[in-house]
This record gives C-alpha cells, sequence and structure tokens, in this order.
C-alpha cells in the first residue's frame, strides 16, 4: 500500500514482485489466481511509477480493476490484504449508500474524505512510534515534579551542593515509580475534558462542510476545559504520556504527510456497484442508479475534494470495484464508467475442494479460530479429515439447494456444527473432543437433507 513511508516499511512493501505479492495473499485467500494477479500488478505498477521522472509518473494512471464474482468468494478480502499488506489507507465502502445530488444520503465525495481521516491515523500512529521513548521520559519527569515538588531556586549566597541530596531523592523516586512500587499512591492532575458543543446544521450544507467550517471559525470551542482529578500512579502516567505524545507531534506535518500519501498509495474498494447499473424506465422525482454512477464517475476520473486536512486530488487513488452482476452486467454501467476500470477479473464459486482448503490452510483458517477459542475454556477440539471433507460437503450441497453465499456458509455451518459444544465448554474443561463424520452427521445432516430448515437454519 505505499510510496510515502517510513523507509523500512517502504522498502520492504516496494521490493515485492508480482509473484511474492500473490504468495502473500495465498496465505489468506484460496483461489481467484486471476484476481490476484490482477491486484498484484497494479500494486507493482505503484512502485515502478515512483521511480519514473515526475512530469512522466504524473500522467501515469492507476488501472482500476472491476471484481466479478458471486458474494462470499474472497472479493473484499483480496482488496484488503492487498491494502496491509502494502500499508495503504484503504476504505471500503459501498455504492448502493451513496446518492444523487439533491437527494438525502452519503455525499460521493465522503469516500475521500474518510479515507483522508484514516491516512491521518496511520501517520499519526507512526509519528507516535517515533517519539514514544522521549514522550514517556517526558511524562516521567512531570509525574516525578507531583510526587516531589522540585525544590526552590538556589539563593545567591547558598552553596550548589547542598542540592545532591534532594537529586538523590528524585532518583530514588524515579526508580521505585519505575519498579512499580509507587502504583498505589494517588496523584491529582489537571485533564482536559472533552467537549462536544451543540449546533444547528444549515439547510444545504452537508455534515462534513458543517464540520470544516465550524472549527475553523471557532477554534476554541472543541478545546475543552481542565479540570483536577485524582488518579493512581499508572493511570497519570498513561495520561501525561498520551499528552505528552500530543505536544512532540506536528499535527500539520501529519496532516501534509497523510494527504499525499492518500494521493499516492490510497485503494478504496467500491463493493455493491452492480446495485447502480442499469437503467429506469420511470421518469420521476427518485433517486436514479446512472444518476449515482455519474457523481461517482468524477472521483474515479480524477478530482480535487475539499477537506478538513487541505485539497486532496484522487488521480492515483486506485479503485477496485466489485459485484455479484446477477441481474444487471458490466455492459450497463455508464459507458464512462466503464471506461474507467479497464481490468476485469471474473471470480469463481467456490465448491467442496475451496471449502476443505478455506477450513485448512490460511493463516487465519476457520477451524484454528474455533480450535483457539475453545482452547480458552480447557477444551482441545481435533477434526479428523473425515469430518473437514464432511462439513465442506454439506456447505456445498446448501449452497446448491439455497442461496449460494460462498464461504460466508462455513460459517453457518461450523457455528451449527459446534452450537452444544460452545454452550458447554465452560462446564468442560480438560476434556479432549474429537469431531469425526458421525458427529457431523449427527448435528447438521437433518437439517441439510430438509430444504425448509436448511433456508432458515444453514
Amino acid at each position: 500500500m505505499a510510496i510515502f513511508l517510513p523507509e523500512t516499511t517502504q522498502t520492504s512493501a516496494g521490493s515485492l514482485t508480482p509473484r511474492q505479492i500473490v504468495a502473500e495473499l495465498d496465505k489468506h485467500v484460496v483461489g481467484q489466481a486471476a484476481a490476484k494477479r490482477a491486484v498484484a500488478i497494479a500494486l507493482r505498477n505503484r512502485t515502478r511509477r515512483q521511480k519514473l521522472a515526475p512530469e512522466l509518473a504524473e500522467e501515469i494512471a492507476p488501472k482500476n480493476i472491476l471484481m466479478i464474482g458471486p458474494t462470499g468468494v474472497g472479493k473484499t478480502e483480496i482488496a484488503r490484504r492487498l491494502a496491509r499488506l502494502a500499508q495503504s489507507p484503504f476504505l471500503k465502502v459501498e455504492a448502493s449508500k451513496f446518492t444523487e445530488v439533491g437527494y438525502v444520503g452519503r455525499d460521493v465525495e465522503s469516500m475521500v474524505r474518510d479515507l483522508v481521516e484514516l491516512g491521518v491515523e496511520m501517520v499519526r500512529a507512526e509519528r507516535i512510534e517515533e517519539v514514544r521513548g522521549k514522550a514517556a521520559q517526558n511524562a516521567e519527569d512531570r509525574l516525578l515534579d507531583i510526587l516531589l515538588p522540585p525544590p526552590r531556586p538556589i539563593a545567591p549566597d547558598e552553596e550548589p551542593g547542598g542540592r545532591d541530596g534532594v537529586n538523590q531523592t528524585r532518583d530514588r523516586f524515579r526508580e521505585q515509580l519505575r519498579a512499580g512500587r509507587l502504583d498505589s499512591r494517588v496523584v491529582e492532575i489537571e485533564v482536559r475534558e472533552k467537549s462536544f458543543p451543540s449546533f444547528e446544521i444549515i439547510a444545504g450544507s452537508s455534515v462534513e462542510e458543517v464540520d470544516i467550517n465550524l472549527k475553523d471559525m471557532l477554534p476554541g470551542l472543541f478545546q475543552g476545559k481542565t479540570k483536577k482529578r485524582r488518579l493512581k500512579v499508572p493511570e497519570a502516567l498513561e495520561y501525561l504520556t498520551q499528552e505528552e505524545e500530543q505536544k512532540l507531534i506536528d499535527m500539520d506535518s501529519v496532516a501534509r504527510a497523510a494527504v499525499e500519501r492518500v494521493e499516492q498509495a490510497g485503494i478504496i474498494f467500491i463493493d455493491e456497484i452492480d446495485k447502480i447499473a442499469g437503467r429506469e424506465g420511470s421518469h420521476g422525482p427518485e433517486v436514479s442508479r446512472e444518476g449515482v454512477q455519474r457523481d461517482i464517475l468524477p472521483i474515479v476520473e480524477g478530482t480535487t475534494v475539499n477537506s478538513k486536512y487541505g485539497m486532496v486530488r484522487t488521480d492515483h487513488i486506485l479503485f477496485i470495484a466489485a459485484g455479484a452482476f446477477h441481474v444487471s452486467k458490466p455492459s450497463d454501467l455508464i459507458p464512462e464508467m466503464q471506461g474507467r476500470f479497464p481490468i476485469r477479473v471474473e471470480l469463481e464459486a467456490l465448491g467442496r475442494d475451496e471449502f476443505v482448503r478455506i477450513l485448512t490452510e490460511p493463516k487465519n483458517a476457520l477451524l484454528k479460530q474455533y480450535i483457539a477459542l475453545m482452547e480458552t475454556e480447557g477444551v482441545t477440539l481435533e477434526f479428523l479429515p473425515e469430518a473437514i471433507e464432511r462439513i465442506a460437503e454439506l456447505a456445498t450441497f446448501v449452497n446448491e439447494r439455497t442461496e449460494n453465499i460462498g464461504a460466508r456458509r462455513l460459517h453457518t455451518v461450523m457455528e451449527r456444527l459446534l452450537d452444544e459444544i460452545s454452550f458447554d465448554a465452560s462446564e468442560l474443561g480438560g476434556r479432549d473432543i474429537r469431531i469425526d463424520a458421525a458427529y457431523v452427521d449427527r448435528m447438521l445432516a437433518d437439517i441439510a437433507k430438509s430444504d425448509d430448515l436448511s433456508r432458515y437454519i444453514l
């Protein structure tokens, strides 16, 4: 995800080849080789673009991707893992949540503002990591001043050596503070309260614009008042550390870096884009799908959006759109929108073999999650290979007979399968439980065979 990153992160993310990116995605998402290749090439092209002359780099736009496939096959997960891998600001939005200009609803520009907020938080977290040591030292000194007030200034006729005892006492207090021997003591410190003033939104203005304007016009309104609070030493130290971190961070610099990172490395995932495809035959005062597309189009084409951190250009943000396209098809999108998503990849529906792999292979595999959850209660779960295959068969069977929701069906099947064990786990401490095919059939077979039951329960 990244062009303006800390040196170590930038090097590790930027040096990955498309083959290595696909290998990283394989650890979390099963199958879908074509989609992985497309996003790997898109990410690598960003690295290549950085090495070009600025004049040429400015002309090279990202090749946006349109993922086509049923729900639950990994569209969102691929985009999310790609963003984590590249350490880019990443935002997932649903196209159906936006409305035309003039109607009440989410403004399409809000997706860019939300992405900038995420970018600011990412950069701020990195800067905090850099100043954490200095902030902790400053907070410790402030707390020692409260526990042991600093000595009065040296008088002209006083020997400086007389202060050695005070310094030794302070050093002793510092050692006790670090060793945790002062944790039970209570100190009084000044804390800043967060204030949330109430105001009315002027008709015709969006919430984002009001937020920007109000904070500029009345900067003191959101600062909050200070009041004294009595806190235990560990809580006081934590509060003072956070306060010192804020003092050491230049938020103007953070905002500039965040906007730059969003412009060069941001990724916006637009889900359910098929819900705004197609033309309505009716006319009248209603939100049209084509109107929503025309509002989203300038953002994808490249425009400048006003945010509270400054103007943000969207020319080089990577857009990944996804949709099932059951009812509509990609050609139902307006021509301009189709042209802005030149790379199209179709994701395959998942079957029994893929379900077996999803249950066992990824780092965060579903079976590993349930085994870890039960271990917290002292219960050891073991899934036999025959049981795993039977779970995959039943999930595939239910998907074929009812609505195909892809890998999400495994969640409903697993919850039903382990219903009794999860309920009784707190009373089964120390037990070893083996899940075999017979257990799977006892818990699920009857439900899977009945269309009515599987429709509502699985």
